[in-house]
């Protein structure tokens, strides 16, 4: 298992940005390749929020290159900055105003991967349309796992659902990969 820590997030150094983050996940699969010796499908990308974003990038990024990792999972992914921005500001032409982009919507339709988006009804900070909606653009196969609670403490109010929704999900995923006897 392999937890990055952003640059400029935590306490990591450096000034965040949408190629900075995107080149952190990069060197994360880097390492687990070359230094942990995992094969790309022994890989599951997992990002909340923000990281959803990053996980999403890597995933298209490394299909494109031939390196499909085992499955993602999204959990309170937004379809994009500007969509996320207008949705919380429609009074302000937010959408144009937003330094950043993380695609999400857009990332997901490039992937081929298994996908699991988590999200939950009661998130204040990102509405359960974003994850529906970048659920929606995925391709199959595809999981959705609604649970409950706030944006930062769902997966607590969700014990055990939440667990068991992940394990469910990567069960099918290693049965789907065994071979018929």
């Amino acid at each position: 298992m392999l937890i990055l820590d952003y640059r400029g997030y935590g306490r990591s150094e450096g000034r965040p940005s949408e190629a900075g983050l995107a080149r952190d996940a990069r060197a994360g699969w880097r390492w687990l390749r070359e230094e942990a010796g995992s094969a790309p499908e022994e890989i599951v990308l997992f990002g909340r929020s923000l990281g959803a974003a990053v996980a999403a990038e890597l995933a298209e990024a490394r299909e494109a290159e031939g390196e499909r990792p085992a499955a993602v999972i999204l959990e309170s992914p937004f379809r994009s900055v500007p969509e996320l921005a207008q949705r919380v500001y429609p009074f302000l032409p937010a959408r144009w105003l937003a330094r950043f982009s993380h695609d999400t919507e857009s990332h997901v339709r490039g992937v081929t991967a298994p996908l699991l988006v988590i999200h939950s009804r009661d998130d204040e900070i990102i509405p359960f349309a974003e994850g529906e909606a970048v659920y929606s653009a995925a391709r199959e196969p595809k999981r959705l796992l609604e649970i409950r609670g706030g944006h930062n403490t769902g997966f607590l109010d969700s014990e055990p659902d939440y667990s068991e929704g992940i394990d469910a999900f990567l069960s099918e995923l290693a049965d789907l990969e065994r071979p018929r006897g």
